[in-house]
């Protein structure tokens, strides 16, 4: 009877993790939202890591997180890491391209809870008085994101904090 119910229990994890592997290699997460203010103004909010704290929404999450800053103050190559016992866990992020005021593209490796190697991108577009802000994720689906991608979704998690994000810069530039 014991291995019956062992034969049944591997034959669903298989079913499971063979079910898994036919989802989608990569994931995306964006939101869009328009602010009124001039391209520049929200620019170097993103451009800038230390200006980060003002809108991003985990950087509350943990008041002893602790954040470097290396390379240049701001732009293409300058890096953000941070490491945190708490919800924020630990990671990198370094400004792989801007253009100003257009986009800014991000290389974002975490390293806890678990590693991730997924790249942010800003867009920024002017729309009259306003600019239509986008802020996008996207990156690899390993195995193991697959499976997790069965029982919660990527786009409703991370979503809500881009929207938090986005709602949170909006108040900073307007």
């Amino acid at each position: 009877m014991l291995k019956k119910i062992a034969l049944v229990v591997l034959a669903l994890i298989a079913g499971l993790l063979a079910f898994a592997a036919t989802r989608p290699d990569s994931f995306s997460v964006q939101r869009t939202t328009t602010i009124q203010a001039p391209p520049e103004k929200i620019f170097a909010l993103i451009n800038d890591f230390r200006q980060w704290p003002q809108w991003s929404p985990w950087e509350q999450l943990d008041p002893s997180m602790q954040r470097s800053y290396s390379g240049p103050a701001s732009g293409l190559g300058a890096v953000y890491g941070w490491s945190s016992e708490g919800k924020a866990g630990a990671g990198r992020m370094e400004i792989t391209d801007a253009v100003p005021s257009g986009k800014v593209t991000i290389r974002l490796d975490f390293s806890k809870p678990f590693a991730a190697h997924n790249t942010a991108e800003f867009t920024l577009e002017p729309e009259g008085t306003a600019t239509k802000v986008t802020w996008r994720m996207f990156g690899p689906s390993p195995l193991i994101a697959k499976v997790m991608g069965l029982f919660f979704s990527m786009d409703d998690m991370v979503g809500k904090d881009f929207e938090a994000g986005l709602a949170k810069m909006k108040q900073v530039a307007q």
